[in-house]
């Protein structure tokens, strides 16, 4: 969510101001979320700024910081994972925002034979700093950092806290794409292949150039600090350049078959639709009906990204949250001119309001949206007719974050 800076103090009556302060901020940013589609998932919180309060922190840096292994856990006489896990499922402390996030979560808590409830975790990372939640959801190119670092509106932590990787433990769910209408796609298909062109090429020079590309997003009208930007384009490179394997990505937006295929058998097995046609839909969804290679692959062939006459020269994108790193490669290209290279006029449009990307693409507000892969599949599920052309990254960010010393043997 929209980070929201405060001023930063010390002492019990400045820590019960910020707290008071964050929850009311909380509750505003928790009705415009609820107004979103109930699939629209939160891929980026709300900052807050709050002083870390334990002796044993190390200065962290702010670029790209990784949680601690379980060599390195193991070895500082940390739990294991396993242990980690039905600890705090049996204390009821596994936190998560609940809005498309979740999955991954029940999956992870299935695989270790514990219930798939969680708490209810706010957008911010009070939760974890205040023991009420131990091991809490967080995004690797945002809310983890926010724990790590000390730049404002960071809680500080450093090398104290580890984390618990969906990839590494084969429960990943993959995120940001590019999508369209099936309509859309089949009407203009040189528009399509065009825009993916250019959207990679912005991809490209973002990931190669991680703190120019945040630079440009903070001058579109970032949602973050400067730091929290920096630090979160070096975190998203990692999420669009490596799969879920953690071997290298070649060919950016190549939608891998392995990887949405889990990510389709999990919202299979943990989305719960209420209409009963919808479930019915949806046990029975296969790829070829939330995707189509044939528009990347055009794309990803070109080498000069001309494809005949565009049947739409004027498009627009919404984007899943506000302007951030997380959406770095449509800045990128529009700032280099990658789309009007290709004959594209394109206007990025933020997310975050009344109607969600995939309401918006399906029913014609823009062009072309950014969602979630589960998102997609459970808008087409429920009536939508929606297609994948690109998959943006190749693994998920979601990860548990917990404190070292409260889960040590």
């Amino acid at each position: 969510m929209k980070l929201v800076n405060l001023m930063k103090g010390h002492g019990d009556d400045m820590r019960d101001m910020r707290r008071c302060r964050t929850k009311k901020m909380s509750a505003i940013l928790m009705v415009a979320v609820l107004t979103m589609a109930s699939m629209n998932g939160c891929s980026s919180k709300k900052e807050t700024t709050k002083t870390n309060q334990t002796n044993q922190t190390t200065e962290a840096t702010t670029t790209s910081p990784e949680g601690t292994t379980a060599a390195d856990t193991s070895e500082a006489g940390v739990m294991s994972n396993e242990e980690i896990i039905k600890q705090a499922a049996s204390e009821g402390k596994v936190g998560n925002w609940g809005l498309g996030n979740e999955y991954e979560i029940q999956a992870l808590l299935t695989k270790y034979g514990q219930p798939i409830t969680y708490l209810s975790q706010a957008f911010d990372m009070d939760g974890f700093d205040d023991d009420s939640i131990s091991l809490a959801s967080a995004m690797t190119f945002n809310e983890l950092g926010l724990v790590k670092n000390s730049y404002d509106g960071g809680y500080n932590y450093g090398n104290t806290v580890g984390t618990i990787d969906m990839n590494e433990e084969g429960v990943a769910m993959l995120e940001d794409n590019i999508f369209c209408t099936k309509a859309f796609a089949m009407a203009n298909p040189n528009t399509v292949k065009a825009f993916i062109y250019a959207s990679m090429q912005g991809w490209k020079y973002a990931c190669e150039n991680p703190e120019e590309a945040a630079e440009i997003v903070y001058k579109y009208g970032s949602s973050v600090s400067p730091d929290h930007q920096a630090y979160m384009a070096s975190e998203v490179k990692k999420l669009v350049e490596t799969d879920m394997q953690g071997s290298a990505v070649t060919e950016l937006g190549k939608m891998d078959e392995a990887a949405m295929q889990q990510t389709l058998q999990l919202a299979q097995q943990y989305i719960q639709l209420d209409d009963a046609t919808a479930a019915d839909k949806l046990s029975k969804l296969t790829l070829d009906d939330v995707r189509d290679t044939s528009y990347w692959e055009a794309a990803a062939s070109s080498t000069d990204g001309k494809f005949g006459d565009l049947e739409k020269t004027d498009v627009t994108i919404q984007l899943k949250w506000l302007p951030q790193a997380q959406f770095m490669g449509y800045y990128v290209a529009l700032e280099k001119g990658y789309y009007k290279e290709v004959g594209l006029n394109v206007d990025v449009v933020s997310g975050g309001g009344d109607i969600s990307e995939t309401t918006a693409v399906s029913n014609g507000t823009v062009d072309f949206g950014v969602t979630w892969l589960a998102n997609l599949i459970a808008a087409n599920a429920g009536g939508m007719d929606l297609l994948e052309v690109s998959q943006v990254y190749q693994r998920s960010g979601l990860v548990l974050v917990y404190k070292l010393d409260t889960f040590t043997k």
